[in-house]
């Protein structure tokens, strides 16, 4: 487990589990050969990371570590020679 709990939450999990069953619908597509459902397999995979990161963006995801500063910005002069 990694300390930082990384992707471990509803955003990560729902994403996830969203991709598995499309992955699943297009695995089973290629065993009964079905081109359309193989496609709708692929569009929910791709709907899996837009529904991840809509929810990331909506406060579901990993929240900023509360110990991480930016890097200060500072004015930086143009070097001439």
């Amino acid at each position: 487990m990694s300390a930082a709990a990384h992707g471990h939450t509803p955003a990560a999990w729902t994403g996830v589990t969203i991709a598995f069953i499309g992955f699943t619908v297009s695995g089973v597509a290629m065993i009964i050969p079905s081109i359309p459902l193989f496609w709708a397999g692929l569009v929910v995979v791709v709907a899996a990371g837009v529904v991840g990161k809509a929810m990331a963006m909506a406060g579901m995801g990993k929240q900023p570590s509360p110990n991480f500063a930016p890097a200060p910005t500072e004015e930086r002069t143009p070097v001439t020679a």
